[in-house]
C-alpha cells in the first residue's frame, strides 16, 4: 500500500515538475483543491479550461445549454462531426477528462442565466466561476451574485479579433508575489549581535592561504565596515556607515587592502570571494526599505481594526505591524535566504544557519504578537498553523493586496467622471486609442444586441447599415459614461460589424491561455493579477489594461 502510494507520488511529481518548479509545492496543492465552474463551453471556456485541467484541478462543472453545431466545429477542437446535435456540455466534459485522469468533470445541460435564475445557490460549491461569452446585462447580475456567495468571478470573452477579460472579486490578497527581481536581505548595515559575533570570529592575517580564499562575502563586508569606521577615528559611531561617493570609495579601498598579495611585485591573489564582496559592496550601505506596497498594508484599516471574523492573512498582517513597530526596529522580519557565494561547505552552511536562527526567531515573535492579538479578540482557540506564520513572514516583503470594483461600478453611468476622464483621455492617445475603441465598441455591441435581438453584422445583409447603429450606440455610451470628448474611430465601428460576433479559435485559443494564467494566480495567491479591464487586440498584437 505504501508502495502504491509512493508510486502516485512520483508519478504526480513527474507530471507537474515544470509547473511546480514556478508555483513550487504548496501551489499545486491550492491547484489540485481547486473547483471550478465554466459558464459556457464554447472555444474561450474551453481552451480555458483545458488549461486548468491540465494544470491539476481537483474538479469543474460546464454549465452549457448547446448542443454541438456546424459552426463549433470550425472552431472548438474539442467535438467532432460525430458529435452533432448532442449535449455541448457533455461532450467538451467527456473529452477534458480524457486529458487528465485525475481531474473529476460534470456539466449541466442548461443556460447559465437559467441556472442562477432557477438555483441561485449553485455557485457556492465552487472556488472559482469563470463566464465566457456572457453580456453586459447577464454579468452584472453574475457578479452580485459571486460577491453575495463569497466566490471568485473571472469573466472572459472573445469576440471577431479582440478579447475582453476581467476579474472581479471584492478583495484577493497575495503572499507571494514572486517580483522579477529582489535585492537579498543581507542586513549587513544592522546586523544581529550573532551575525557580528560570527564575522569578528576571522581574523586574516591568522588563516591560511584557503581559508583566506573561500571566507563568505558577507564576512569580509562586515569586517570591512569595522576596519573603515576606525580609519575615521574613535569617536566615530558604531553604526556609522558610508554615505556619499567619496566615502563609499574609501571603503572599497579598505575592501582591496584586505587581500592577500603575493610575489616580488605585489600582485593580489586571485580570490573570487573578494570580488564577489566587492561587486556587493552596496549592501554595507544599503538598509532593508519596506516597500511602499507593503506599507500601504500595515496600515490599512483591516490591519487595525480586527474583529474575530478577520481573515488570517489581516490576523497575520496585524501581528507583522506589531514586530516592526518592535523587535523588528522598522524592519520586517528577516527571510533567512543567501545567495550563493564563493565559500566552503563548512563556511556556507555556517552562516546559513546563523541567517535561518534569525529567521527562526523573528518568526516566533511574530507568533507571539498574533497570540496576544487572538486572546485579545476572544479567540485563543482559533489556531494559525505555524506553517502558514512561517510562510508569510518568509514572504512579508512580497505581500500584496489587490482590490475590483464590481462590474457595476464599471458599468454603471452613477458617478461615472472620473472613469470618463479616463476613457477619452486613452481614446486619445496615440498608444491606448485602438484598445481603447475595441472597449468601448465591445460594451456598445451589447447594447446594439439588446435594442436590435442580434448583434451587428451577423447577417451580411446588415453589416453596412449596423455601422451608423453601432456608432451612435457607442457615442451614447460615452456620454452616459461622462466621456462625451472622446472619438469613436470609423475603422474599428466598421470592423466590429464586419466579424459579426464570430468568436475565432485563434483568438479564443490566446484568451484561454491568458485566462487560466489570471485563474492559477487566483487559486494559488501567488503572483499579482492584473486589477482592470483588459483589452486583446489580435489585429495589432497587443494589450492594453483599463482600469474604469
Amino acid at each position: 500500500m505504501s508502495d502504491q502510494s509512493g508510486n502516485a507520488i512520483d508519478n504526480k511529481s513527474k507530471r507537474y515538475d515544470r509547473q511546480i518548479r514556478i508555483w513550487g509545492a504548496e501551489g499545486q496543492q491550492r491547484l489540485e483543491h481547486a473547483r471550478i465552474a465554466l459558464l459556457n463551453c464554447s472555444p474561450t471556456g474551453s481552451e480555458t479550461l483545458k488549461n486548468l485541467v491540465l494544470g491539476g484541478i481537483a474538479s469543474f462543472t460546464i454549465v452549457d445549454g448547446n448542443k454541438v453545431r456546424p459552426r463549433d466545429l470550425g472552431n472548438n477542437f474539442l467535438v467532432d462531426a460525430a458529435r452533432l446535435g448532442h449535449s455541448r456540455a457533455q461532450v467538451v466534459t467527456d473529452l477534458l477528462k480524457e486529458m487528465n485522469d485525475s481531474v473529476s468533470g460534470s456539466y449541466v445541460e442548461d443556460t447559465p442565466e437559467e441556472l442562477l435564475q432557477n438555483n441561485p445557490s449553485f455557485l457556492e460549491g465552487f472556488d472559482l466561476v469563470i463566464a465566457t461569452q456572457m453580456p453586459e446585462q447577464q454579468l452584472l447580475q453574475l457578479d452580485e451574485l459571486c460577491r453575495a456567495k463569497g466566490v471568485k468571478l473571472l469573466v472572459v470573452r472573445s469576440y471577431g479579433l479582440m478579447g475582453y477579460m476581467r476579474a472581479s472579486l471584492p478583495e484577493h490578497v497575495v503572499i507571494e508575489s514572486k517580483p522579477d527581481s529582489q535585492v537579498d536581505d543581507l542586513r549587513l548595515t544592522c546586523p544581529w549581535p550573532a551575525l557580528l559575533e560570527y564575522a569578528y570570529s576571522f581574523d586574516l592575517a591568522a588563516v591560511d592561504k584557503h581559508v583566506h580564499m573561500h571566507i563568505p562575502y558577507v564576512v569580509l563586508l562586515l569586517l570591512a565596515l569595522r576596519e573603515w569606521r576606525a580609519s575615521l577615528g574613535p569617536d566615530t559611531a558604531p553604526d556609522r556607515l558610508p554615505g556619499n561617493a567619496a566615502e563609499r570609495g574609501a571603503f572599497k579601498q579598505v575592501l582591496q587592502g584586505m587581500r592577500r598579495y603575493q610575489g616580488e611585485d605585489g600582485l593580489p591573489l586571485e580570490e573570487e570571494n573578494f570580488d564577489e564582496a566587492l561587486k556587493s559592496a552596496f549592501h554595507a550601505w544599503t538598509r532593508p526599505s519596506t516597500p511602499s506596497e507593503v506599507r500601504a498594508i500595515l496600515e490599512d484599516p483591516k490591519a487595525q481594526n480586527l474583529e474575530p471574523s478577520t481573515p488570517d492573512f489581516w490576523l497575520l498582517v496585524a501581528a507583522l505591524r506589531k514586530f516592526v513597530a518592535s523587535e523588528g526596529g522598522g524592519r520586517l522580519p528577516l527571510d533567512g535566504n543567501i545567495p550563493d557565494m564563493h565559500a566552503t561547505t563548512d563556511l556556507y552552511l555556517q552562516l546559513q544557519r546563523l541567517y535561518r536562527q534569525q529567521a527562526d526567531a523573528d518568526v516566533a515573535a511574530v507568533e507571539g504578537h498574533l497570540a496576544a492579538l487572538l486572546g485579545a479578540l476572544g479567540s485563543p482557540g482559533r489556531a494559525i498553523a505555524s506553517s502558514d506564520v512561517r510562510h508569510f513572514c518568509r514572504n512579508a516583503r512580497n505581500i500584496r493586496v489587490v482590490r475590483y470594483r464590481t462590474l457595476a461600478e464599471e458599468c454603471s453611468s452613477d458617478a461615472a467622471a472620473a472613469r470618463g476622464t479616463s476613457l477619452a483621455a486613452a481614446l486619445a492617445e496615440e498608444g491606448s486609442a485602438a484598445n481603447a475603441n475595441l472597449y468601448l465598441l465591445l460594451r456598445a455591441c451589447d447594447r446594439f444586441a439588446a435594442t436590435h435581438g442580434r448583434y451587428p453584422g451577423v447577417h451580411d445583409s446588415t453589416v453596412e447599415d449596423d455601422v451608423p447603429l453601432l456608432k451612435q450606440a457607442a457615442q451614447q455610451l460615452l456620454g452616459e459614461l461622462g466621456a462625451s470628448s472622446g472619438q469613436v474611430q470609423d475603422d474599428y465601428v466598421a470592423e466590429m460589424c464586419r466579424l459579426g460576433a464570430a468568436e475565432l479559435h485563434v483568438v479564443a485559443s490566446v484568451m484561454g491561455g491568458m485566462a487560466a494564467q489570471e485563474a492559477i494566480k487566483l487559486i494559488t495567491q501567488q503572483f499579482v493579477p492584473f486589477s482592470g479591464s483588459l483589452i486583446y487586440n489580435a489585429m495589432a498584437s497587443t494589450t492594453s489594461i483599463f482600469a474604469l
